[in-house]
């Protein structure tokens, strides 16, 4: 395949550039050699690669195409779709990770003789790997019920095999080997990104490039997928022990699978409805694991591909509120021990599946909706899974756990009986208080201390003595009225608070001080400046020109992290908060922040711009985000942070579409200054800076007392005097 025939829309253009998608369109206007679009829309076009590049070169755009770009631009401009050219590049990496060799032979000569070479090569590593893998020729022979497959020769006229992932499934039919090994026909518009895949391995691994990818091509599509994140898939995969066989019967991208891959002898089995993320939990496990990693494709509940497994664990992140889950078609299906679910009650059908599948004594933790706890029609289930002793902990995790992030899901820890406790009791814990302020994630350390800990002891002892706030067992019989409601907040006692009103006390008294700073902190009155000596008769230059001259280095936000790194939001930086967002783990290189660093948000029309001091320096920079790095011989931090957020500045150099306003920050303006001229103009942004914390802080602290001030008066901790 030629290049030509990838394509990049002007989003990509501008990330292979470091520009903004203003800049883009400003080329596309000026240049009349720019490259006309080959496809896309009208809105939305899309250009060759190869000649963006050609032409980024001749103007002096660009020295060198970086490789994980253009690998990237070539995964999402592959004709046969980012997915297709996703598996092909992840079975690629799986041979270069196994056998880097027969890779080595393979790929020194021309591209066909690649594609015609890697069908044998790809079979060789995949089936011990994969036992249910469809060979080449084979698709859809394979039993996929975690037995090794039947190798039936193919009838002579049978078709080849699909390229990858396997073919959707009726709902009616039987499930399917979630990868299908693709014949040298479908593989050979794939060579170039391969090759291109092999040589980015060589540089980070092959373990590494596929994280990326797939966490970029997640990335660009978030509303196609519901995504598990790693902590709380770490969190799910702690609840679950130490087992050696585990099933996860609807694993999106195998995030929970993914938390279990560390021993080569655990055995792991997944299935999803969507043969492509089946195929690529199928690579992902793969790569992460030495044991045969059992994948398949088909709708789990009507055709279930382990029936005959009894696993040690399940980790299910279920689909939720689905009412087309096989209600008419499976109301006398072995599966409902505990109670046939309402056709509104898909979650409590994948509960039931859960314990179906576990061995006895075996753990399932589950991702449900809050609602499951304590909707009507599902009462007479709960009730029956509390009296066989089948429930045996609700955990309310905070909002922004996962999605939707607006709501507090729950986690529902099972454990199939091997006998009817004497005296049941449930763990109902409620770790809320971690929600964190703004868009940051929760305190995903404070949460995984109370629950694990909650959870280890009454797993040793069948209960736990009561803490007020985050964590109760209660006997069974009291659960079971008309209601069987399961919220941990609504079974839970408030925390002990025995000293409110010293609390707010404190409250009081620190409000006092930040207000009594903000006064001095105020500016004093401002004195009008004659209009010969006014700054905007110096003469100006733009950020954009300051970056060619060396004078600032300037760096934009990327698409993933590494775990651990705090993420500089453009919330953050509106709010003037510490860093508090989280990206995608992926092997791409971050951008962090140093001291005397400026960053601005692009997006929202805010005239906004942040010095990176020592408690925010080390952060990852998000997305949305511009960093400007001065030399400090040429440029004052505080100087250039100061008038970079003048109005009228932002002003000038913002674009405007139907519902969003873009910042060009190359277009902002600053007055040329002698050093010295610069330090006292940064002086004052500096104490204008420090005013504008006060008052937020202030207005923090006023909320805070307020807030308590409610809680006291109607829980009646303070008294209205």
């Amino acid at each position: 395949m030629q290049d030509n025939a990838t394509e990049v829309t002007a989003a990509g253009i501008a990330r292979l550039a470091g520009v903004g998608r203003a800049a883009v369109s400003n080329w596309r206007r000026r240049h009349a050699d720019f490259p006309r679009p080959v496809g896309g829309t009208e809105t939305s076009p899309a250009f060759a690669l190869a000649e963006v590049e050609e032409w980024l070169r001749r103007h002096r755009k660009l020295a060198e195409v970086p490789l994980k770009e253009r690998v990237w631009q070539q995964l999402a401009g592959h004709p046969d779709g980012p997915v297709t050219a996703l598996v092909h590049a992840g079975c690629a990496l799986l041979l270069i990770h196994d056998r880097p060799p027969v890779w080595l032979d393979i790929s020194s000569g021309t591209d066909e003789r690649l594609a015609a070479m890697l069908p044998a090569a790809l079979e060789e590593v995949l089936t011990p790997r994969m036992p249910e893998t469809a060979r080449t020729g084979r698709a859809g022979r394979s039993r996929v019920n975690g037995q090794h497959p039947v190798n039936t020769p193919p009838a002579p006229a049978a078709p080849a095999a699909p390229a990858t992932p396997a073919p959707p499934a009726t709902p009616a039919a039987p499930a399917a080997p979630a990868l299908h090994i693709p014949t040298a026909p479908r593989l050979l518009p794939s060579v170039p990104l391969l090759r291109g895949v092999a040589e980015l391995a060589a540089e980070r691994g092959a373990r590494p490039v596929f994280e990326f990818l797939l966490g970029r091509h997640l990335d660009a599509n978030p509303r196609q997928y519901t995504l598990t994140p790693p902590d709380l898939a770490a969190l799910m995969a702690a609840l679950a022990g130490a087992p050696a066989t585990v099933l996860d019967p609807a694993c999106g991208t195998g995030a929970l699978l993914r938390a279990l891959a560390d021993r080569p002898d655990r055995r792991l089995h997944a299935q999803d409805s969507s043969p492509e993320l089946a195929a690529l939990t199928a690579l992902r496990l793969a790569l992460h694991t030495r044991a045969p990693v059992h994948a398949a494709a088909g709708d789990t509940l009507r055709a279930d591909a382990y029936p005959e497994l009894r696993a040690d664990a399940v980790l299910c992140h279920p689909p939720f509120n689905e009412r087309n889950w096989g209600h008419d078609d499976l109301a006398y299906d072995p599966r409902w021990e505990y109670g046939f679910p309402a056709r509104t009650e898909s979650e409590l059908a994948w509960v039931q599946h859960a314990l179906a599948r576990l061995r006895d004594g075996g753990t399932a933790v589950m991702l449900m909706p809050p609602a499951v706890a304590s909707r009507r029609s599902g009462r007479r289930i709960r009730a029956d899974l509390l009296r066989r002793g089948a429930l045996r902990a609700v955990v309310a995790l905070p909002a922004g756990a996962a999605p939707p992030y607006s709501v507090p899901l729950h986690l529902w820890v099972l454990r199939r009986p091997d006998r009817t406790p004497a005296q049941p009791e449930v763990l109902l814990v409620d770790a809320g208080r971690f929600t964190a302020e703004g868009r940051g994630g929760p305190d995903w350390p404070g949460v995984r201390k109370t629950v694990l800990d909650a959870w280890r002891a009454f797993d040793r002892e069948g209960t736990v003595e009561e803490r007020p706030g985050p964590a109760r067992s209660v006997p069974v019989i009291e659960l079971l009225d008309d209601d069987v409601d399961l919220t941990p907040a609504r079974r839970l006692p408030p925390p002990a608070d025995t000293d409110g009103a010293g609390r707010l006390t404190d409250v009081r008294a620190r409000l006092d001080e930040t207000l009594r700073l903000t006064a001095e902190l105020a500016p004093p009155p401002a004195e009008p400046v004659p209009s010969s000596a006014a700054s905007g008769r110096h003469p100006l230059t733009t950020v954009g020109e300051l970056a060619r001259a060396g004078a600032l280095v300037m760096r934009t936000g990327g698409h993933g992290g590494h775990a651990r790194v705090p993420v500089l939001t453009d919330h953050d930086v509106l709010a003037g908060t510490a860093p508090s967002g989280t990206l995608p783990e992926s092997e791409e290189e971050p951008v962090l922040t140093e001291p005397g660093d400026v960053v601005l948000p692009v997006l929202g029309g805010g005239a906004v711009a942040r010095v990176v001091d020592e408690t925010t320096a080390g952060a990852v920079l998000g997305r949305n985000l511009v960093l400007l790095r001065p030399d400090p011989a040429a440029l004052d931090a505080w100087f250039l942070a100061g008038f970079l957020r003048g109005t009228a500045n932002h002003r000038q150099a913002s674009s405007y579409a139907s519902t969003a306003t873009r910042l060009d920050v190359r277009r902002l303006q600053l007055p040329r200054l002698a050093p010295d001229e610069q330090r006292r103009y940064g002086e004052r942004f500096r104490a204008l800076d420090s005013f504008e914390r006060a008052l937020r802080e202030a207005g923090r602290l006023g909320e805070q007392l307020v807030r308590g001030m409610y809680d006291g008066l109607t829980d009646g901790t303070i008294a209205p005097g």
